[in-house]
């Protein structure tokens, strides 16, 4: 059966986010106050709100924009000129302007002073650009960017107007003359009346679909309480203060790009820098993000003849609703519908992590205030997110919908988040400005940052612990595949892009994620990390505490999976999102993740296989699921031995008999096993034939490397070798058929049977060796009972390449770590995909341990150390950095 990738009907919802949870005593902002658009005579939305240093202005569905004194919070007047549903506002404090784009595929431009009309702005085609549902003023470029629902980006170039108009008191807009710069066919002006007839157009639905009709008649909004009503005839007069219309402009087709999104463009936001006088306070305008209904969020840089694609994001979670930059960074956020946002870094053209506000409610505003980042989602809550992306405050700011947000001062210099619904309100809420962080990482702030990672760390380990992800148990069978989901949504949190890849309906899911470095790179070093994230049974017995609930005691944390594999899949993926946030990240790496290890990997290397081209390129293998030799000296591990299973099965031609009956008068299948077995082994020595001949000889090295061992851990040389690079056999039990009673002759009797191999056995060979020994061992019994002889499963050694530059890469690391050399060691066990992997990549393997000698991995009170844990995931940061220039 094909791999194929799981589909969407996902769950784990409840255990997502892996951002640490506000304290339940974590104060919300307090309600300053609220402003209620009260002369709308039906419901009205609030679709947008903006704020300068005097006023407050919010955009009705109803076609109006209400202007709000800051002072006293009355309504000043209320501009009216828009035909539709007003969706963006947009305020230049240089120009004195407030920009409004609208449901009447026109932006009109009003004087902040005296709050009348200068201009409307036809976007070329007129209603063919259908709603305009953003809008973006560079003061820099004096260019006025549009966000329309017919997917085009638009824009005018007010420096091709002379002159402006102006907003001064001085200033006659019966006077005034404007003409178009003769050197540019941009733009056209002409005068015209204020429009009478009066049209309803809601917002559509966020599909990036058709686009939504207009109509007379009653409909149904997404964002919209109820149903809107069409517009009533006894609509108030304009309080607008001019008596003069307008002047027209009509954006000219050079200055549309056709198609920039596959869907409407929803959001735009404009990212400044500093100036080439070096100075923060001035800056430019240089870029434009636009986020669509295509699931994109692209990047343009802004030229002279109009913006030119720089890089395309493929969010792949619903539209992008929102966007912000923060502000003197290239950090930006994306507000997407399906609950997610994404933080993006533009200069590394990277998602560096995934915030999970409220999984599956639309985002349909973000603002910033410094660091602090606020999502407002569609079921009326508020989460205000700490630069470290914990959540540190949730609230419900409306009873409805939340449709916009904007930060502002009062005249006494204390910020406001504005917030409006659609509940025809616009709330006010108290917020704090946090701590100042300048533009370039201070020593402690790098210390805070990685403290809140690792803080991250364990909080997601406590989650991760809480699934009984049990690969050998069918009753466990959901648990394995929530346990998978929620590892890939923790991995797409931390800034990978992740997938779920399944074999087979009865087989536990693979999860593949992959952190991509620096774009600006080529031929980046591909690292892949091999995991696990199933975990063997825990049955109760011996625990001090819940296995499945992550106890901490004494520097240790304990439950099922802590050390095996789960903590050590956390800190390498914790390491690498360290990395991509400080954009020290200049490789690749790819983590493959299976859920059926503890099962034997059922069905892992045909999936991979199939998948190859998926996974790419590799240049190197990391793995880290082993302990140390002690509990104080760190350890890199060069060596694993194979492991053959062996089923033996002798079999009569009779059901089980009485031992009072027949005893004596059959011959029985135990006394044949019995027989059969003692041909494997005399003493210690294996006897089938050839065993012995391609085992690789101790060489100088290794004996003074087994003699130190011996210092260390205080066991004899001998006793390491014959555990970790001699052969062995293991009789594991003896089963029969029948209740196994004393005076019952089995008619069945079966032996698992296991063979450890070691460089440089042959695993075919040796398997071949085995069944041919039995069958003629048997053979010499001369009995008629039956034998049968199954492989179950086999896998081949693995030996490292100790003189390699990619093992002198991570034991270096581990030594810049620990400030001691790591002790060189070898296991007895076997890690099946290991040497798989290598083979089927073409690249060598490296094995790093992170639990101690008594961390006790499949025992009861399994554990890890929390200072294990950290300097671990330090410790792949130094390698990543590392195998970057390799």
């Amino acid at each position: 059966m094909p791999c194929s990738f799981v589909g969407s009907n996902e769950d784990a919802s409840a255990s997502a986010s892996i951002g640490l949870d506000p304290p339940p005593t974590a104060p919300a902002p307090r309600l300053a106050h609220s402003l209620r658009q009260e002369d709308c005579k039906t419901a009205s939305s609030v679709l947008s709100v903006a704020a300068d240093e005097r006023h407050i202005y919010s955009g009705s569905q109803n076609y109006d924009i209400y202007v709000w004194d800051k002072d006293n919070y009355s309504v000043k007047t209320v501009l009216r000129g828009h035909t539709g549903s007003v969706l963006d506002l947009e305020v230049s404090r240089e120009k004195k302007w407030l920009f409004s784009s609208a449901g009447d595929s026109t932006v009109r431009i009003w004087c902040t002073e005296k709050l009348i009309p200068l201009y409307i702005i036809n976007p070329y085609l007129r209603t063919d650009a259908g709603d305009i549902f953003c809008i973006k003023f560079s003061h820099s470029l004096q260019t006025l960017y549009l966000g329309c629902q017919n997917t085009a980006l638009q824009w005018f170039d007010f420096n091709t107007l002379s002159p402006a108009p102006a907003s001064s008191p001085r200033h006659n807009l019966a006077d005034e003359v404007i003409s178009a710069d003769k050197r540019s066919r941009a733009s056209s002006v002409e005068p015209i009346p204020e429009a009478s007839a009066l049209q309803l157009t809601p917002r559509p639905s966020i599909d990036g679909g058709e686009r939504a009709p207009r109509s007379r008649t009653t409909k149904r909004d997404k964002f919209f309480s109820g149903y809107v009503s069409p517009v009533v005839a006894s609509r108030p007069p304009s309080k607008t203060r001019s008596t003069k219309a307008p002047k027209e402009i009509n954006i000219e087709p050079q200055c549309v790009l056709d198609s920039a999104h596959f869907g409407y463009i929803y959001s735009m936001t404009l990212v400044s820098v500093p100036d080439e006088s070096g100075r923060e306070e001035q800056t430019e305008d240089v870029v434009l993000l636009t986020g669509g209904g295509d699931e994109t969020v692209k990047m343009w840089n802004l030229m002279p003849d109009g913006p030119i694609l720089a890089h395309s994001f493929d969010v792949g979670a619903g539209a992008i609703l929102a966007l912000v930059v923060q502000q003197g960074t290239t950090t930006a956020y994306a507000g997407c519908q399906d609950g997610q946002v994404k933080v993006i870094d533009l200069e590394m053209k990277a998602i560096i992590r995934t915030i999970i506000a409220q999984e599956g409610v639309d985002i349909l505003s973000l603002s910033l205030l410094g660091s602090d980042l606020y999502t407002c989602s569609a079921n009326g809550e508020v989460q205000r997110w700490s630069a470290s992306f914990d959540c540190v405050a949730s609230w419900h700011a409306h009873e409805g919908i939340i449709l916009c947000s904007r930060v502002t001062q009062n005249s006494s210099g204390h910020y406001r988040l504005l917030t409006g619904g659609n509940d025809n309100c616009v709330n006010m809420w108290h917020i704090d400005r946090p701590k100042v962080h300048s533009r370039v990482f201070s020593d402690s702030e790098e210390q805070d940052s990685s403290q809140s990672l690792r803080d991250t760390m364990l909080h997601a380990l406590t989650k991760f612990v809480s699934f009984p992800s049990v690969s050998n148990s069918s009753r466990h069978r959901e648990d394995c595949r929530q346990a998978a989901i929620w590892l890939k949504k923790c991995l797409v949190q931390l800034g990978a892009e992740a997938s779920l890849v399944s074999t087979s309906e009865a087989v536990n899911p693979l999860v593949l994620a992959t952190f991509r470095g620096s774009q600006s790179k080529q031929n980046r070093t591909r690292i892949l990390f091999y995991g696990h994230y199933d975990v063997i049974a825990a049955p109760p017995a011996g625990w001090m505490s819940d296995p499945f609930t992550l106890t901490g005691r004494n520097g240790y944390y304990y439950g099922r999976g802590a050390t095996d594999n789960k903590g050590p899949i956390l800190a390498v993926a914790c390491a690498t999102s360290e990395l991509l946030r400080q954009r020290a990240l200049d490789c690749d790496l790819v983590m493959l993740l299976e859920g059926e290890e503890e099962a034997g990997s059922i069905g892992f290397s045909e999936c991979v296989k199939r998948n190859k081209d998926l996974i790419g390129h590799v240049d190197a293998i990391l793995v880290s699921n082993s302990t140390w030799i002690s509990e104080d000296r760190p350890c890199i591990t060069y060596g694993l031995r194979g492991v053959i299973h062996c089923s033996v099965i002798i079999s009569s031609d009779r059901p089980d008999l009485h031992s009072g009956v027949d005893g004596g008068g059959v011959v029985e299948p135990m006394l044949d096993m019995v027989k059969l077995l003692a041909t494997l082994s005399a003493g210690k020595k294996v006897l089938i034939p050839g065993f012995y001949d391609a085992v690789l000889p101790q060489d100088e090295e290794e004996k003074q490397l087994y003699k130190l061992l011996s210092e260390v851990t205080g066991n004899p040389p001998l006793s390491l070798s014959s555990r970790w690079r001699e052969p062995s056999l293991t009789i594991h039990n003896v089963t029969v058929s029948g209740p196994g009673n004393s005076t019952v002759i089995p008619g069945t009797v079966k032996a698992k049977v296991s063979l450890r191999i070691v460089p440089d056995q042959d695993l075919d060979t040796i398997s071949k060796a085995l069944v041919e020994h039995l069958h003629s061992s048997f053979a010499e019994i001369q009995s008629p009972n039956i034998l049968k002889v199954n492989i179950d499963n086999a896998s081949d050694w693995w030996l490292g390449d100790i003189h390699g530059r990619w093992f002198k890469a991570l034991e270096n690391s581990i030594q810049e770590e620990w400030g001691i050399a790591p002790l060189r060691i070898r296991e007895g066990g076997s890690i099946p995909s290991v040497p798989f992997l290598e083979k089927e990549f073409g690249c060598g393997a490296l094995h790093l341990p992170l639990g101690q000698s008594l961390d006790r991995a499949h025992l009861p009170n399994e554990r890890v150390s929390l200072n294990n844990l950290r300097r671990g995931k330090s410790v792949v940061e130094r390698f990543l950095k590392a195998a970057s220039s390799l």
